[in-house]
């Protein structure tokens, strides 16, 4: 009996691991890890402490727009107004810390009064909230398509950022503003912190929270997620909300940092926060990805950005660079689930 056992359980063949599939799950991270090794080979400033966190600096403000783009494509939506909302919040940032807008805040000194740095800060994030609860609302109850909504919203916040700043940009802040976009915590940028939190805040939220869990179900599959129970329309409005909190603060950050809000700030920021959040490995189907991998992507395109600039590469071919990546990374993504099926 036992030898008959024994055989039984030897002639049971153990199931193959699929490395292929394994690569992929973690492709953003190999092709981050090869792309920084070959810079440091060919410039070895690359690796200095200084240029690491300058990557990550630039970084900073994409990758706070990228952690809520990323709850938004997990349930098979995109934003496409987030670098319209990032002119609009900044310069309404800008215009509470100065006390004025438009015209009367050409030439005025970084000591007029204003309402201070917190004020700024909550009526940024207040404006991305509501312009992200509007775009979740038309999504979710008017049933009009996430791409179509986003794109109107990119026209409409672009226009609204031009007419609260009369088409002037606003600059000149005090030092309590500009420290959080330009400050340090030991040899940290700030803003690298502040993108850290969110990431941490995202990826728990994701992962350990029931929220996160139905998130995941919106994105499989939506019509199952609501005949199950779920309020699909509340977690569908939820996922642009907090789009539009991200572009709110980003917006404030991008601001401080420059010690200047303009209009024509953010444009083509949409195409490099979806781009990172695909690398990384979100499907743009839904359903399926991470912050994890988000934060991987876009410091990828960091990387890749400036170790291109190091080399003296021409910046046109660092947006072939980027394109061909994001081409290669949704490739990669239907390939392996075709072996999955």
């Amino acid at each position: 009996m036992t030898t008959d056992t024994a055989s039984t359980g030897a002639s049971v063949r153990q199931p193959r691991r699929d490395w292929v599939a394994l690569a992929g799950q973690f492709s953003a991270l190999i092709a981050l890890i090869v792309i920084a090794i070959i810079f440091y080979i060919l410039e070895p400033q690359f690796a200095s402490q200084r240029n690491l966190f300058n990557i990550a600096r630039q970084v900073s403000i994409y990758g706070i727009l990228a952690i809520g783009m990323t709850f938004v494509i997990l349930t098979g939506g995109i934003d496409l107004s987030v670098g319209s909302l990032v002119a609009l919040t900044g310069l309404v940032a800008a215009s509470v810390e100065k006390g004025c807008r438009g015209l009367l805040c050409v030439g005025a000194a970084g000591e007029a009064a204003g309402y201070g740095v917190p004020a700024a800060i909550l009526a940024a994030v207040t404006v991305g909230l509501i312009a992200g609860l509007l775009q979740g609302l038309g999504v979710s109850k008017l049933k009009v398509p996430a791409f179509v909504v986003t794109l109107g919203g990119m026209s409409v916040f672009r226009g609204a950022a031009l007419l609260w700043s009369e088409g002037q940009p606003i600059s000149a802040f005090r030092d309590q503003y500009k420290v959080l976009g330009q400050g340090f915590v030991g040899p940290v940028p700030i803003p690298v912190i502040a993108f850290t939190i969110i990431a941490i805040v995202g990826y728990v939220v994701l992962r350990y929270t029931r929220y996160g869990r139905r998130i995941y179900a919106v994105g499989g599959n939506q019509e199952a997620a609501r005949l199950s129970g779920l309020n699909t329309a509340w977690l569908l409005t939820s996922v642009y909300v907090i789009s539009g909190l991200c572009a709110g603060f980003a917006g404030f950050l991008l601001s401080s940092r420059l010690n200047s809000a303009e209009q024509v700030a953010g444009i083509g920021y949409e195409l490099t926060v979806i781009a990172g959040v695909v690398i990384g490995g979100t499907s743009l189907f839904g359903g399926e990805g991470g912050i994890f991998g988000t934060v991987v992507g876009i410091v990828l395109i960091g990387v890749l950005s400036n170790g291109l600039t190091l080399l003296n590469v021409n910046p046109y071919w660092q947006q072939i660079a980027v394109g061909l990546i994001i081409v290669l990374a949704v490739f990669f993504d239907q390939f392996i689930k075709g072996r999955r099926r």
